[in-house]
């Protein structure tokens, strides 16, 4: 029997998550779990080929002028996403650097366009993932660039298609150095690593953020979101929130307060300036660690808890 291609494996509609079959699945793993939820006309499925072969999908590339950095000309980030929108929506971020380029999160719409500009830019040394709602086709990019993808542990069970370990890895523990000074992949060194993920988790167990140390950059897809009042934060009143922190997004699930603080306690060590949310448009300019603790506190007084822990820390 012919063994069947990638491009033909089951994909949920409504999330964009790659499944290991290619007929025979009922429900969505991750749509079924209550963070997340299935629209009106309920389940449905399509694959990369029907994608390809439709002609309607293209990704698109958006290059970000990074205002705060080393002067570098060699960096960059650029923001990839898929027009007209497919699935969840979100963007990928392809971070460049001399030592080689991190992708941060992952799309479900790859092609052969997509694959030759982004090894125009120097290609991929890894790929890591904030939650699974962004596991996507990751397993294939991994495949199409020859590099690893990282997938918290602790999200191991919404792992929708397994892969060999050379190219898919569960990662433990909170922090995760990469592009470090002996290899362009995972650095034990996180002094020398160019990128640190860190485990907050939050919205998942393993949800993560990607700290870009030289750049002053914290990617923080929707494991913190930024919010619209973020965007524009020039003279803005005292008490005006930049971000939020949320068990489930489209259902509107709060975190409790001590998992918001664990968030901030998670990325309190971090120098960072500006953050960079799932979606494109989500990005805060300057000041943006403290207004992450800013919005955290207002957040949790805001529930009711304004004797929380979480008031006595400092930015």
């Amino acid at each position: 029997m012919a063994e069947e291609s990638p491009l033909d494996l089951l994909i949920c509609s409504t999330c964009g998550s790659q499944h290991a079959v290619t007929t025979g699945l009922s429900s969505c793993k991750i749509c079924d779990d209550p963070r997340q939820y299935l629209p009106a006309h309920g389940q449905s499925w399509t694959t990369l080929r029907k994608l390809q072969d439709s002609k309607q999908y293209r990704n698109e590339f958006v290059i970000d002028k990074l205002a705060h950095q080393s002067g570098n000309k060699n960096l960059l980030l650029v923001s990839i996403y898929t027009v007209p929108k497919l699935a969840i929506g979100q963007r990928a971020l392809l971070c460049c650097t001399p030592r080689g380029n991190i992708l941060w999160d992952c799309l479900t719409y790859i092609d052969d366009e997509t694959v030759a500009k982004i090894n125009d830019l120097g290609g991929v040394s890894a790929i890591v993932i904030s939650h699974p709602h962004y596991f996507t086709t990751c397993l294939h990019w991994a495949e199409a660039f020859g590099c690893k993808v990282y997938l918290s542990s602790e999200d191991g069970e919404w792992i929708m298609r397994r892969g060999d370990p050379a190219r898919q890895a569960l990662w433990t523990g909170n922090r995760l150095p990469l592009l470090g000074p002996v290899g362009n992949d995972e650095n034990k060194n996180e002094d020398g690593a160019d990128f640190v993920a860190i485990k907050t988790g939050g919205h998942f167990p393993g949800s993560s953020v990607l700290w870009w140390k030289e750049t002053r950059k914290l990617m923080v897809a929707d494991t913190i979101m930024v919010v619209p009042s973020g965007v524009y934060h020039i003279d803005r009143l005292p008490g005006t929130v930049s971000f939020s922190f949320m068990w489930s997004y489209p259902n509107f699930i709060p975190l409790p307060p001590d998992e918001v603080h664990n968030i901030w306690k998670a990325i309190r060590d971090t120098d960072f300036e500006d953050a960079h949310g799932a979606f494109v448009g989500q990005d805060t300019r300057g000041d943006s660690r403290r207004r992450v603790l800013e919005s955290a506190k207002l957040i949790v007084k805001n529930m009711g808890y304004v004797g929380h822990a979480i008031h006595a820390e400092e930015a």
